[in-house]
């Protein structure tokens, strides 16, 4: 397989045009290392942390390129550095130099904002403007060809039967109710007497359950009795007057 890269151009550039190219094996098998023993991979890392290989040292071509303080380090530094950094940006923020746009500016018109910032009035005119003398237009260019035959002429568009048909309406009796249809059973209680009232307010479960409802009644009074009072004095906090 031919292979050529832009770094290699370099080294047949004088070389005459037609020269045989080198051929570079492409090998896309894995690794050895993946496959060999877990004794051997250990004594490999142990020789590498304690006898690591030497190499020559980087040379970079790019230009390295201030971020400032990194993201890890910035996550380490304690929440005071942040609060006082953050302070220090309001009161006197980092002068920037202008920033140069390589791009051109596009006029899009009166922003949308500036539109809604108008009074009505100015809309309305606008409006009417339009309708008794529209602004002309230049013939719009269209670049695609139109379709005479959307729908071919070999199909039928045919209407729906419930549109073609018009009959009168017709109205359908009610299914008759069966006539052994069990009645509702009305399950309201029954007055007693006045005796038998007296009766079970002697009683010691009823005269426990009215003192339960007395108590209730009570405690419901003084919580909403607080809850007046927070509200008031939350209005009056708010009004200044306290």
């Amino acid at each position: 397989m031919l292979y050529r890269s832009n770094a290699a151009e370099a080294w047949y550039s004088d070389s005459p045009t037609g020269a045989v190219q080198a051929e570079i094996p492409l090998d896309l098998l894995p690794p050895a290392s993946l496959t060999q023993p877990l004794w051997r991979s250990l004594a490999g890392n142990l020789r590498d942390t304690f006898a690591p290989e030497k190499l020559p040292p980087l040379i970079l071509t790019s230009r390295p390129v201030n971020t400032g303080l990194a993201l890890g380090d910035r996550l380490r530094l304690p929440w005071f550095r942040t609060v006082f950094t953050n302070i220090g940006d309001m009161i006197s923020p980092e002068a920037l130099p202008p920033l140069e746009l390589e791009s051109r500016p596009v006029d899009v018109g009166e922003l949308i904002t500036d539109q809604l910032s108008r009074l009505w009035v100015g809309s309305l005119l606008r409006n009417l403007a339009d309708r008794v003398a529209p602004e002309t237009q230049p013939a719009l260019n269209l670049t695609s060809k139109p379709i005479l035959d959307i729908i071919p002429k070999s199909w039928i568009l045919l209407p729906m039967w419930s549109e073609v048909l018009d009959t009168p309406k017709v109205f359908y009796p009610d299914k008759p109710k069966p006539t052994d249809a069990p009645r509702p059973i009305n399950l309201q209680p029954a007055a007693l007497a006045e005796e038998k009232q007296e009766a079970l307010v002697t009683e010691a479960t009823a005269a426990g359950l009215l003192r339960d409802i007395r108590r209730s009644r009570i405690r419901q009074r003084i919580w909403i009795g607080l809850a007046t009072a927070q509200i008031l004095y939350m209005v009056l906090a708010a009004t200044g007057k306290i």
